[in-house]
């Protein structure tokens, strides 16, 4: 079987722990306590959203972290 790769974003959370947002599988979510916890329940959780797209006969989307970019975008906060 090829090996997909898929970008996955870290969102903290208040509490301290993060939120996992997979863009290439929307329907994919996650979270963890620690950064290595996050990425072992996204790997868990891409691997469930694929067998069940595959069942289904729908799409798996190719690998996306050749074409990725994360940017981060600063603005001025408006006035109160």
């Amino acid at each position: 079987m090829p090996q997909l790769s898929y970008a996955v974003v870290l969102e903290p959370e208040a509490d301290g722990s993060y939120s996992v947002v997979i863009p290439a599988l929307p329907e994919a979510h996650t979270q963890g306590e620690t950064v290595d916890a996050c990425l072992a329940n996204a790997r868990e959780v891409i691997e469930l959203v694929l067998e069940m797209r595959a069942e289904r006969g729908d799409d798996i989307p190719p690998s996306d972290s050749d074409g990725v970019r994360i940017e981060r975008i600063s603005v001025a906060a408006p006035a109160a």
